[in-house]
């Protein structure tokens, strides 16, 4: 690994962490692409953090996300599970049986016409006819292969998007996929839907040794390995596959970050009873588990609420989505994602995710909100300073974790990151006041007459708001009638778990009650 990168290796786990992984690997995969044209200056964030280099059968480098990925039967579409980039050598084995053979072949499902241009790991056959090598940037891998034109892709509708793989433009190695064939993607039966089905799955010898296989594969090639991050799905039973994997990695890899992003699906309806209430226990367990876990988690939702009273999803300013789909969602949260992860991904001085996740946790706060400005508003001219008095004494980000609004509340420690701006306006803004931090870091972007990016804002908050949604959890727990959801409790739940869980959320919450270790 050149030029000493802090290595970070990317669990995700669930469906909807699929959609939201997609979008984050397509955003990488696009500024990869930046930084090999000629006509863009090497940007500021270190590509090695995420990717790893390999080589494929035939000799042709790669360089493909340090990625472990969890999801059920059925939803790789058109994805193969061991990927693209290299043919399977026990596959190509000779079959040593002279016998009769049977052969059966299972239907392949076609490809999203958004992924028709992506066909293989030597490169991209475009619209045009012309085939292209995908180069690696610093030097890696085979130059691009230019053309006087270059077609431009198409963009996936809502229709043509059923699952994330229809989307995921970014070849993955044989070892990131896991599938767990025990559970079904679609229909009504054989769901993974409870938190102790997702812990038991991880206690399986085969699951769990698979998934250990694949962590010394990607760890044990890392020079200088900070941390694991896991995308993790709170709502089903991907919060307990999650708490397991986040355990694992605590007892085996000490001292290194585990930062742990809860995923949540957009707005959901009153009607649906049996969902809700699942949703309910299974994000309560989820958070309790993975807090204790983890150095630091963060639920991430365009929902208003946690608890069992629907509230409308959050609103952007200047940006129009429907929160009923999943795609529009999860790009929203991969870009938050993206801009908040900043601080240990910099190519110099970045903040280690053992510090980051130190500097916003302490006195047992290991919860924290995000929150974005998608996009930051700067008009043309304008320097950063006016664009911030113009929020006046707002918090001037919308709030994704669906701990409601962030105004009136006290904070503990905040991470800030801008990015996405002229050069002209930057200038640089870092406060420590009391026991508030605020690390502002701004990461630049080049004038273009195209709109290619659009400026983040981006922040991670330890907040008295949080006060508030831990114990409305514990609150719509304790009016549960346990007896009438028996379904979940016999998926590995018993009733003293529950009682426990009660007493871990009321005592995190706790944590972040007002007092005088609180600055306005």
């Amino acid at each position: 690994m050149a030029g000493g990168a802090r290595e970070v290796l990317t669990l995700q786990l669930g469906h909807f962490a699929g959609f939201v992984g997609a979008h984050w690997w397509n955003q990488q995969d696009a500024a990869l692409g930046r930084a090999t044209d000629a006509k863009e200056s090497p940007g500021e964030l270190c590509p090695d953090v995420l990717y790893r280099t390999g080589r494929t059968l035939h000799g042709q480098d790669t360089y493909t996300p340090r990625l472990i990925l969890m999801d059920l039967k059925g939803s790789l579409s058109s994805l193969k599970e061991e990927g693209g980039l290299y043919r399977d050598k026990q596959l190509d084995a000779a079959i040593a049986w002279q016998g009769k053979l049977t052969t059966h072949k299972e239907e392949l499902c076609p490809k999203n016409p958004y992924l028709q241009d992506f066909l293989s790991a030597e490169g991209v056959l475009s619209s045009d006819g012309v085939w292209r090598v995908k180069s690696i940037p610093n030097g890696k891998g085979s130059p691009p292969l230019t053309t006087a034109t270059t077609p431009k892709p198409l963009i996936p509708t809502e229709a043509s998007i059923r699952v994330w793989s229809d989307f995921l433009r970014v070849h993955l190695h044989p070892r990131s996929i896991c599938m767990i064939q025990k559970y079904n993607h679609d229909g009504e039966a054989g769901r993974l839907e409870a938190f102790g089905q997702g812990e038991s799955v991880l206690k399986e010898p085969k699951y769990q040794e698979e998934l250990e296989d694949r962590l010394h594969f990607y760890v044990e090639e890392c020079d200088y390995l900070q941390g694991f991050q896991i995308l993790c799905d709170l709502h089903d039973g991907f919060s307990g596959v999650g708490a397991k994997a986040a355990e694992l990695l605590q007892d085996e890899y000490s001292g290194r970050g585990i930062i742990t992003w809860g995923l949540l699906p957009g707005p959901y309806h009153r009607g649906e009873a049996q969902r809700n209430i699942y949703r309910l226990l299974n994000t309560a367990f989820g958070l309790v588990h993975l807090t204790a876990h983890s150095s630091l988690v963060c639920p991430l939702s365009l929902g208003g609420s946690l608890g069992l009273r629907p509230e409308p999803p959050v609103n952007f300013p200047y940006l129009h989505y429907d929160a009923t789909l999943p795609f529009h969602c999860s790009a929203i949260l991969a870009t938050a994602l993206d801009t908040v992860t900043v601080p240990y991904r910099l190519c110099s001085s970045p903040v280690s995710m053992v510090h980051l996740a130190d500097m916003l946790s302490f006195c047992g706060k290991k919860v924290v909100t995000a929150g974005a400005t998608i996009p930051f508003p700067l008009a043309p001219g304008q320097s950063l300073p006016d664009s911030l008095m113009q929020f006046g004494g707002a918090t001037p980000w919308t709030p994704l974790s669906a701990c409601g609004e962030p105004s009136g509340t006290r904070c503990f420690a905040q991470s800030v990151v801008l990015r996405g701006i002229d050069r002209a306006c930057h200038t640089s803004l870092i406060e420590s006041q009391g026991r508030i931090i605020i690390h502002l870091q701004v990461s630049l972007s080049s004038p273009s007459s195209a709109v290619e990016s659009i400026p983040v804002f981006g922040a991670l908050c330890s907040s008295s708001s949080l006060h508030q949604t831990l114990e409305a959890l514990a609150r719509d727990l304790t009016k549960l009638d346990l007896r009438r959801w028996a379904s979940f409790m016999d998926a590995g739940v018993e009733h003293d778990d529950v009682a426990e869980l009660l007493q871990e959320l009321q005592s995190l919450a706790q944590c972040y009650q007002g007092g005088d270790s609180l600055v306005d």
